[in-house]
């Protein structure tokens, strides 16, 4: 004999799908939290190591809504992580840019995107867009892409794309130079 469907029974049997789905979710989640957190501070720290000179120390710190890091040897600051990001062609775009004390360009790395794989993706892998941001000094070159008269050299076909990685260094340069100011340092 079949049970009757009504009201009462839709709602328990959704209730107790739902009920089991939670369950299954906040398991997978308490099973994953820490390897993900783990993963997420070895990309931060291979991304730092390679955005900074070298330094003997690093300190995480925030000013509003920024996430930036302070790399020390020596007991003096040789450069500034700053986590910088942007709407792609694809969707977000986030990447670490680390700066000198003279406000250069150290280097860039991509910590995470949503760009088109073999177009706008080459922000990570194309050398010839990826060198040029290492000793960028933006005090002496205008920091947007050439098609824009700037002295940045775009990917082929992702224009888009280099834009925004462009802005997202233009952010963290003055979010470095914001720091400056607040901090009572010379520029």
């Amino acid at each position: 004999m079949a049970v009757k469907s009504n009201l009462t029974n839709m709602v328990l049997v959704l209730t107790l799908t739902c009920l089991v789905c939670s369950a299954l979710l906040a398991g997978a989640y308490a099973i994953t939290k820490e390897p993900m957190e783990a993963a997420a501070k070895a990309k931060t720290e291979k991304s730092l190591a390679s955005v900074l000179p070298e330094f003997e120390s690093v300190t995480e710190k925030a000013a509003g809504e920024v996430r930036y890091f302070e790399a020390v040897k020596d007991t003096s600051v040789v450069g500034y992580a700053i986590e910088s990001s942007v709407i792609g062609f694809g969707g977000p775009l986030t990447i670490m840019v680390g700066i000198t004390p003279d406000g250069s360009v150290w280097n860039t790395s991509v910590l995470s995107h949503s760009e088109t794989p073999g177009l706008g993706a080459k922000c990570t892998s194309d050398t010839k867009f990826v060198r040029q941001w290492k000793g960028f000094n933006p005090s002496e070159k205008i920091l947007s892409v050439k098609k824009d008269g700037g002295d940045i050299d775009a990917i082929t076909a992702s224009t888009i794309t280099s834009r925004a990685y462009t802005l997202a260094v233009s952010k963290a340069v003055d979010c470095w130079k914001s720091l400056q100011r607040e901090g009572g340092e010379n520029e």
